[in-house]
């Protein structure tokens, strides 16, 4: 699952929800320090390798493509 909004609020919920459920999540945010917090804390709790973050400002399609 690809999560925009990742770091924080109802975006990190959703990836940690979505990585209960078994699902291999990418936390792209903006806030590259939360995303990395967020899939951190999902790969503690579910296992290595089953969130990676990701820098990207949805408003930028050069992120976007990068992404």
């Amino acid at each position: 699952a690809f999560v925009t909004g990742g770091a924080g609020g109802i975006g990190s919920e959703t990836c940690r929800r979505l990585a209960s459920e078994g699902a291999h999540v990418v936390v792209a945010d903006i806030n590259m320090e939360g995303a990395e917090k967020t899939a951190t804390e999902i790969n503690k709790q579910y296992g290595t390798e089953r969130a990676f973050a990701v820098r990207m400002d949805v408003t930028k399609e050069e992120d976007v493509q990068a992404a």
